[in-house]
């Protein structure tokens, strides 16, 4: 009986060992593939450098194709089930949130001749960077060759525009279109009032008590913008159809001048539209239009059954030259100062101007109550310029819904 105990613990022994080596075997063979989360349209960028990383580290890298903020929601459900890629692209707006909840990697150090404080602080959370910074991005001002000589370079050569009679609104008399921009929506009219001192929380994007999107300069944005919309049609008030207004106007050779993304250029493109863009105009006081500064970064998930080669990946992508061949692939501007330099060089209208542009824009605030007030604004400029509310008053309301649900979903916690 003794015996037969023995050699059966005996027997569990080897086999536990045996177990033991198959497992390692199977970390090491995890250890051997990256897997790299990108929407389809950067599937060939990744397929072109994963070469040299592949043979440097030895190791596969395994491309997923997934939208990407598809990916950054499905994160945190598929991190703890082991499902999350090891490395994917991530707007900035999402890496604080992410950070925060414990979902990604750190990042221990950004070089300073790759980055400024700028690139890095729209990675950084609680003081910690969370990714490498790849692409920038802005809104910028396009303008219609055809239809002006030259783009104008302040809001009063825009205020005398608009009084040119080819550009009135045919269907609503005493309305201009010379000049258009979807202020209604809280990403195109922040330039607006941050320009004139508004700004969403004091302290660099990172306090939450200090809101200053009613204060004296942001008022007086909203105002300026009122004055503007009693020039529009109608047609401009609705924010779920403004945009396309716009860029119905603007396409069909009816507005000479318009605030707007650089993804549009390929609409603009495909309609053939002559046009030019630029930085956006100066507002009245000498002020510069300061939009928010967005894009993306590489960033690393917690999750990664190979955190240091994840690490790996972040800096190479992120490098000078891969960088660069990222704007080749895909015109998306770079963040690393250097390829940004190179892209500059191209002389590409849109690449300067989104470069230029990005000089005075504000880095996007990283932390995760920034959700509330994109939710907050909603109506603000809506109420003010529609005459539904007095501007001071929609504004005053709009930082109390974000304060209010600031309160109830992060301070309660």
């Amino acid at each position: 009986m003794l015996f037969t105990s023995l050699l059966l613990t005996f027997t569990l022994v080897l086999a536990g060992c045996s177990g033991g080596k198959t497992d390692d075997k199977k970390a090491a063979g995890d250890n051997k593939t990256l897997t790299v989360s990108v929407e389809e349209i950067y599937k060939p960028y990744v397929e072109s450098i994963k070469d040299k990383f592949e043979k440097d580290n030895d190791v596969k890298v395994k491309i997923v194709t997934k939208q990407m903020f598809d990916q950054l929601e499905a994160i945190p459900l598929d991190g703890p089930a082991g499902k999350a890629p090891d490395v994917t692209l991530g707007a900035y707006d999402r890496v604080g949130g992410l950070a925060q909840q414990g979902h990604l990697a750190e990042v221990k150090s950004l070089s300073s001749d790759d980055f400024s404080d700028k690139e890095k602080s729209l990675v950084t959370s609680e003081g910690k960077q969370y990714g490498v910074p790849a692409v920038i991005e802005t809104i910028v001002m396009y303008y219609n060759k055809d239809l002006i000589k030259e783009a104008p370079k302040t809001f009063a050569e825009l205020e005398k525009l608009a009084t040119d009679k080819k550009f009135d609104f045919a269907s609503e008399s005493g309305t201009n279109t010379a000049f258009l921009a979807k202020w209604t929506d809280f990403y195109y009219s922040y330039g607006l009032l941050a320009g004139n001192g508004g700004y969403v929380f004091g302290k660099d994007g990172t306090d939450v008590n200090d809101i200053g999107l009613n204060n004296a300069g942001a008022v007086k944005g909203v105002e300026y913008a009122k004055e503007w919309y009693k020039k529009w049609p109608k047609g401009m008030l609705d924010n779920k159809s403004a945009g396309d207004f716009v860029t119905k106007q603007f396409t069909e050779g009816k507005t000479a001048v318009v605030i707007d993304g650089p993804w549009q250029a390929a609409t603009y493109k495909k309609a053939k539209v002559n046009y030019g863009v630029t930085s956006i105009a100066k507002l009245p006081g000498d002020k510069d239009y300061s939009p928010f500064a967005g894009g993306k970064a590489w960033i690393a998930t917690s999750y990664s059954k190979n955190p240091e080669l994840a690490q790996k990946w972040l800096a190479y992508a992120g490098n000078a030259d891969n960088a660069f061949k990222f704007y080749e692939d895909t015109n998306e501007i770079p963040a690393n100062e250097t390829a940004r330099d190179k892209a500059a060089k191209t002389n590409d209208e849109l690449t300067n101007a989104v470069i230029d542009q990005f000089q005075t824009s504000t880095p996007t605030p990283t932390i995760p109550e920034m959700s509330e007030v994109w939710t907050g604004v909603e109506n603000l400029m809506f109420d003010a310029v529609s005459g539904k509310k007095e501007p001071q008053a929609s504004a005053d309301a709009a930082v109390k819904v974000i304060k209010t649900n600031i309160s109830e979903k992060y301070e309660s916690k």
